[in-house]
């Protein structure tokens, strides 16, 4: 007994719509509840905090390579 190709195994029906993400549905809740301009606001706020975020570890990185760099015992 052989077994059966591989490209035969695979079901290669699809789904004519897709599946709704757990993010798309959020926005949809969102565009419901909130006006324009209150999502907008959101949208830029979380940005911030994002980009707060990367800054403080970059921060954090560049503070890491001046102590690494310095040498003990040497004063400038």
């Amino acid at each position: 007994m052989q077994a059966a190709p591989v490209d035969e195994a695979l079901p290669t029906a699809t789904r004519a719509t897709a599946v709704p993400s757990v993010t798309g549905a959020l926005r949809a809740v969102e565009s419901l509840l909130m006006s324009s301009g209150q999502r907008t606001a959101r949208r830029n706020a979380w940005t911030s905090v994002l980009e707060d975020r990367r800054r403080a570890k970059d921060r954090v990185e560049a503070q890491r390579v001046l102590d690494a760099s310095t040498v003990p015992g040497r004063t400038s």
